[in-house]
């Protein structure tokens, strides 16, 4: 805990996120210092990490290996039973994988939030309209695949600093009683680590969180231009830091929908972000608790005293955080700003929910041998991230999976 952060923690408790609850993994109201990917030698750890506990002799793991769809038998059978995958490899070969003979013997879907429900829907698992617009064959009318699809609403407030900061990723958070998360990441080039602060870091028009150029739309030319238009901003801009709040659910929702039969097309997605009343009322507290924050006596050091709050929320409001169109009144009014300013910060969640296409051990209704294990099956995120959450899931699931397949080996 350097400067920065510190102060923000001070702020938050003095501003009444209340209590001041230390480090803690448990979500709980107030202020806290929440756990980290870190360990003590600054090595950072991964979900891939677990790989180094598995037995070897009984995993066998393929990279570069994209599944195009899973296989379905339906000739002779009740009930579609999933029994292999179609995948392709790095060179774009089709390969074909299969089930061994076996009641036990399933597929487990875990391509997250926005890929299993379009891996579903490619294998024509999901809303029959829409599966037969594509040509796709369906093997399950099942219209709740890609429904409920939902995404943390993330609005941030960008804090120029009169002195250096540390470069610090979210450490304190502030669990409000009103449903906002509230955190802070800072330093020259708020990338955690990039080389140079002249990458821009969540500016960055490469890789950044704030980059006005999407993802595939990031050519070497549209870059080049990005990183031009940047250059004529002031040293300072890119010092200090941001102070966020993450709207925790949250209440509404969206859909996915296939745009394509081709899987390394992204599909369709809307999260319908303030849809609901109550998540806007939570950004827009959320954001006063942060221009309480900015305002604290805790933080005055990293505030320009010529820079008012009006003046930061404008800026703000100004900067390239997203492809929407602005408003003129969002320095005014919060509920235009959080409107106008909203980002992901990638927790999407649903599309699979539980009780809605997978039962509660997560097997895919309305077919056999198949289940899918991952953060589509979830109607809520907590504000913080649901990293540690997802990786619970698949542990206490392979768990019980395992435990299930011992017991029924043992019964025979």
């Amino acid at each position: 805990m350097r400067q920065w952060q510190s102060a923000v923690r001070d702020g938050l408790v003095e501003v009444g996120v209340l209590p001041y609850n230390g480090f803690t993994y448990d979500h709980m109201y107030g202020t806290k210092i929440g756990g980290t990917i870190f360990d003590q030698n600054g090595q950072r750890h991964t979900a891939a990490d677990l790989l180094e506990y598995a037995n070897p002799s009984g995993l066998t793991l393929l990279l570069h290996a994209s599944v195009h769809k899973v296989l379905f038998r339906i000739k002779g059978k009740a009930r579609p039973v999933a029994h292999g995958v179609v995948f392709r490899d790095a060179t774009g070969a089709k390969h074909r994988a299969y089930l061994k003979n076996g009641p036990k013997n399933e597929i487990i879907v875990s391509a997250g939030a926005l890929g299993s429900p379009q891996l579903l829907m490619l294998s024509g698992v999901g809303p029959a309209d829409q599966l037969k617009a594509h040509n796709i064959t369906v093997v399950l009318d099942q219209p709740l695949v890609g429904q409920g699809m939902s995404d943390n609403p993330m609005n941030a407030i960008f804090v120029p600093s009169p002195v250096p900061v540390e470069v610090s990723l979210i450490q304190v958070v502030g669990i409000t009683q009103f449903g906002s998360y509230i955190e802070a990441a800072s330093g020259e080039n708020f990338a955690g680590g990039s080389p140079s602060p002249r990458d821009y870091g969540m500016f960055s028009p490469k890789i950044g969180q704030l980059s006005k150029v999407p993802p595939k739309q990031r050519t070497p030319e549209a870059i080049a231009e990005a990183i031009e238009n940047m250059k004529a901003l002031d040293d300072p801009a890119f010092r200090g830091g941001f102070i966020l709040e993450k709207v925790m659910g949250p209440v509404s929702t969206g859909h996915l929908e296939l745009r394509t039969r081709n899987p390394n097309d992204n599909p369709s997605v809307t999260f319908n972000y303030f849809k609901e009343p109550e998540d806007l009322q939570r950004c827009v507290q959320g954001i006063s608790t942060i221009e309480k924050i900015i305002e604290s006596k805790s933080f005055s050091k990293f505030k320009y005293e010529s820079m008012s709050v009006p003046i930061l929320v404008n800026m703000t409001a100004s900067a390239p955080v997203n492809l929407l169109p602005r408003h003129s009144n969002a320095s005014t009014s919060l509920e235009q700003f959080c409107r106008d300013t909203v980002m992901t910060i990638w927790h999407y969640h649903g599309g699979c929910q539980v009780g809605k296409v997978v039962d509660h051990d997560y097997k895919v209704l309305g077919v056999d041998a198949l289940r899918v294990i991952d953060g589509s099956t979830f109607y809520y995120s907590p504000g913080t991230n649901p990293q540690a959450t997802v990786m619970m899931l698949g542990r206490y699931m392979g768990v019980r999976i395992l435990s299930e397949r011992l017991a029924s080996n043992g019964s025979k």
